[in-house]
């Protein structure tokens, strides 16, 4: 795993597996940082009073902790199991399996560009860290911008093959929203205005509009985008579309967001 520095910081969650178990506290291995371990005092293993710690923890478990100091000098981690939610632990689990997965794609990538991987992580690799966050981010951005890295002045042999293989590898995180369009039209030709409301409004923005027919005059549009603020705004520039469209055609029409 790509990393800038050899130890957490203070306040980082990390991943460990716990390596032994003593009566005062437990050591763990720091996953995220080779030959590294930090201990886990038994008041912060968990809430409230500890009788026995291997009813909370035991050898070999695989656990996430927030690092509360770090002596680089004395090489000492010392970590807490009981500051640390579910959703904070659900999240960092993702982001280390993630970056598991970076690693993967990065062999693959200097494989491509005929690099051997530890040259590769000394050249790039930290380069790609300090500029997207994290490996994963770096692939993640590649796979919907391929301009990013030249962008952020990354260059070499080995941009096309990462933007290759970050496309390739890559699915990108989408929401989707919806809500619900009335489109009425009185006109003769009230039906063909009607579709090309429909046409402009599916037309309208950069990403996934679809609408689709509920019963007249209702029709389900349903926007898909990168996160929510992109799509409420798509969603907004395809209902003014349309909304334009009939009016001009002398119809009228109204929208009303989902929950």
């Amino acid at each position: 795993m790509v990393r800038l520095s050899d130890y957490p910081d203070e306040g980082d969650l990390v991943v460990g597996t716990i390596k032994e178990v003593k009566p005062f506290g437990a050591f763990a291995a720091l996953d995220e940082f080779p030959g590294k371990e930090g201990f886990i005092h038994i008041a912060e293993v968990a809430s409230g009073w500890v009788k026995y710690i291997r009813d909370h923890v035991r050898e070999g478990q695989k656990v996430v902790c927030k690092v509360l100091q770090v002596n680089v000098q004395k090489g000492h981690v010392d970590l807490s199991l009981k500051q640390v939610n579910d959703h904070q632990r659900r999240e960092k689990i993702q982001e280390w399996k993630n970056e598991q997965r970076a690693d993967k794609l990065l062999q693959i990538v200097t494989t491509r560009a005929g690099i051997p991987f530890e040259e590769a992580v000394r050249a790039f690799a930290g380069d790609l860290v300090s500029t997207y966050g994290t490996l994963y981010a770096a692939f993640e951005e590649a796979a919907a911008n391929p301009k990013t890295l030249e962008a952020e002045g990354l260059k070499g042999a080995w941009t096309k093959a990462f933007v290759e293989v970050a496309q390739e590898n890559i699915v990108l995180p989408t929401v989707t929203i919806t809500g619900m369009l009335e489109v009425v039209s009185a006109a003769p030709d009230g039906v063909e205005s009607i579709k090309s409301a429909l046409i402009g409004a599916e037309q309208a923005g950069t990403g996934s509009v679809k609408v689709r027919y509920v019963a007249a005059p209702k029709y389900r549009m349903e926007v898909t985008a990168p996160d929510y603020k992109a799509a409420e705004a798509m969603l907004k520039e395809s209902v003014d579309v349309a909304v334009e469209i009939i009016k001009k055609a002398g119809g009228t029409a109204s929208f009303e967001r989902s929950e």
